[in-house]
């Protein structure tokens, strides 16, 4: 597959994609607070668009399962959205286990972080989602400049036309230019040494 690579020092494009990468870091630091919360491991969920907390890794037999889904391959358990009870179950018990629950979900609330949707990220950049859906792209800073590399070809003239015209655009990064793949390898180089 094709790449292209592209380098913008627009300061707002850098703000948007050194603020992905802030909030990134928020939620990469979050489940350990969440973990501490419910007395386990928590599971980082990476879709396309977004990024979540998961599940919580319990120690524990099927006495979890009236609060928690059952565990995944993984072990990791998911919060259910009202608890799981018996059919003749006194009312006191019922009453009791609604309690419990509604004091689960407000310690995860308090503690759970929003999910991350990158796209919103690459909308407010005004690269066309569906280009990426299908063929891909990534972004860092480094040095003061942002760097993208793209699966599909961003031209500024062709998407002011299209735009005009009414017609569908691949999208623009203000700023942006052209750059040797070599290049941008070099600056990805860079951005993963100092992140190590």
């Amino acid at each position: 597959m094709q790449q292209y690579h592209y380098r913008s020092t627009d300061p707002a494009v850098v703000a948007i994609v050194q603020d992905c990468f802030n909030q990134r870091e928020a939620l990469r630091l979050a489940p350990d607070r969440l973990g501490e919360a419910f007395g386990g491991e928590v599971a980082l969920l990476r879709g396309l668009t977004h990024i979540s907390p998961s599940g919580v890794k319990l120690k524990g037999d099927q006495v979890l399962d009236i609060h928690w889904c059952r565990p995944d391959q993984w072990g990791f358990r998911r919060l259910r959205v009202k608890p799981k009870t018996t059919k003749g179950m006194p009312k006191p018990e019922r009453e009791a286990l609604l309690i419990e629950h509604q004091r689960l979900v407000h310690l995860w609330e308090q503690h759970c972080p929003p999910a991350l949707n990158v796209h919103q990220f690459w909308d407010r950049l005004g690269v066309n989602t569906g280009n990426l859906l299908l063929s891909g792209g990534l972004f860092f800073t480094q040095n003061g400049a942002a760097y993208f590399c793209l699966g599909f070809d961003i031209n500024q003239a062709e998407h002011l036309a299209n735009v005009a015209g009414g017609k569908p655009s691949s999208g623009w990064i203000e700023g942006a230019e052209e750059i040797l793949p070599s290049h941008y390898d070099a600056a990805h180089r860079d951005y993963n040494r100092e992140a190590a």
